[in-house]
């Protein structure tokens, strides 16, 4: 039995309030099972690796994301592409093809089975398998890596239920592998520089954060193979996709890292697009689609924090991941508009033109915000940041991702990104579907930690000393 189905409804009992408390009386929350720790196991708070002088990679999945990150890992120091596997023997060859125009040499291909992939895994001379498939295959390829002694690198989202997510994380906590998300959103400019002024403390105490994935995918649902992303929306409820969103906010907030999810509300709309897409592509009308058209979802966390993300791939809206923060001392918003609105103070007058026109209650000037973005240039982006838009990848977002995975393998350093956190940001798409399911009620939020997520203290990416 599916965790989804092993529901806990732990019912927080709902006290009138008195005079001498401050704390309004709680609804019932939904629990779910938190299985314990394995014997033996220990958490993956700041894991290393041992330092590997070369990242051999075998990649999974050349359809609409696996071709570019392979051309990607051309360009990293340090790593080697030694095989490709895809289930169409013609994507192994393009991809080949284009290693010969990159002056690469070919890799071992691995096609035309279900299970061409494992042969891949089972090789002895991979390092790292990242993992470009359709979300249903994520978790057991990687489930799968780990077990084969690799470290893993997973597409989002990288596992679909609660019950691969512990699985997830109990191999990885098992067998001391890494197994990370691949979340390129939080690599984009405008979040890594905000999240430098961030923790150089500009916004203050920040205390709520939003971000969303609206991208209307009309032109790109008959691409994916076997319609399998349309199928996967016409089946499950709740916000499928959260990770573009939710990674950034909780990098923000330190979630896992000081702070922790507690509780997760969700709603949606009907679903109206999503049958009229069947239908027009078909001639039958559905007889059910689970996914609505618009999906909000809201948490709460320890520390008194609060998350906004959004979720609609049906409508006519323009792209927008949202990305906002709101803090004690400032404010910064990427959509429509990327800028920022400061208190004065904030703001160091011999960098920053106008400094006494500063205002919270506007923007900053072009001319304002380009001083604050050179000044707060993130480390990342001043080390690689030209030769990640010269190679590209969402604009260099994907390259800056590719090539930090590969330079903490090589230098023996945490991972930017960890289990726990693909653990928080998957998770959010069955717990939403849950709070939905149940009426939007509210549903505790697992700590996929098993109490360490207060053992860090705030975010940080490692570099080499």
């Amino acid at each position: 039995m599916k965790l989804t189905d092993k529901l806990l409804f732990g019912v927080v009992a709902a006290g009138l309030m008195t005079a001498c408390s401050e704390k309004a009386p709680q609804s019932a929350v939904i629990e779910t099972v938190v299985p314990e720790r394995p014997a033996g196991q220990t958490d993956m708070i700041g894991f290393a690796a041992e330092p590997l002088d070369t990242v051999r990679v075998g990649f999974i999945g050349l359809g609409m994301r696996g071709p570019d990150a392979v051309e990607r890992f051309t360009y990293i120091p340090g790593a080697k592409i030694v095989a490709l596997c895809d289930i169409d023997s013609a994507r192994v060859e393009a991809t080949q093809k284009m290693l010969d125009n990159r002056g690469v040499a070919r890799a071992a291909g691995y096609y035309g089975s279900q299970d061409s992939w494992k042969q891949l895994v089972e090789r002895d001379d991979i390092d790292l398998i990242y993992i470009a498939t359709d979300w249903k295959s994520h978790a057991p390829m990687g489930l799968y890596a780990m077990e084969n002694g690799k470290h893993v690198a997973i597409e989002v989202p990288a596992a679909t239920t609660l019950e691969e997510i512990w699985d997830l994380v109990n191999t990885s906590e098992k067998t001391r592998k890494h197994c990370m998300m691949l979340e390129n959103c939080v690599y984009d400019f405008f979040e890594l520089n905000t999240l430098n002024m961030a923790q150089q403390g500009l916004f203050g105490e920040i205390l709520h954060a939003e971000g969303s994935y609206i991208h209307n995918l009309k032109e790109f649902w008959g691409e994916y193979w076997n319609n399998w992303r349309l199928d996967f929306n016409q089946e499950h409820r709740g916000d499928v996709y959260p990770t573009h969103g939710l990674g950034p906010a909780c990098q923000l907030l330190d979630i896992h890292r000081g702070d922790k999810i507690n509780t997760i509300v969700a709603m949606d709309t009907k679903a109206v697009t999503g049958p009229a897409i069947i239908k027009e592509n078909t001639g039958k009308e559905p007889e059910s689609f689970a996914n609505g058209d618009h999906t909000m979802t809201m948490m709460r966390t320890e520390n008194g924090k609060t998350i906004h993300i959004q979720h609609d791939v049906m409508n006519p809206r323009p792209y927008s991941r949202m990305y906002q923060l709101t803090g004690t001392k400032g404010f910064a918003n990427k959509y429509p508009k990327a800028g920022y609105a400061f208190e004065p103070e904030q703001m160091d007058s011999t960098v920053i033109p106008d400094h006494e026109n500063l205002n919270v209650h506007s923007w900053l000037s072009d001319e304002q915000q380009a001083a604050l973005t050179e000044k707060y240039t993130h480390p990342i982006i001043t080390e690689v940041g030209n030769l990640a838009k010269e190679v590209g990848g969402h604009g260099g977002m994907d390259f800056i991702m590719d090539y930090r995975l590969v330079y903490c393998l090589r230098n023996g350093l945490p991972l930017d990104m960890d289990v726990y956190d693909l653990a928080e940001w998957s998770a959010m798409a069955p717990l939403s579907a849950i709070s939905i399911e149940n009426g939007s009620a509210p549903v505790a939020f697992p700590d996929f930690t098993r109490g360490s997520w207060n053992k860090t203290q705030g975010y940080r990416q490692a570099y080499k000393k």
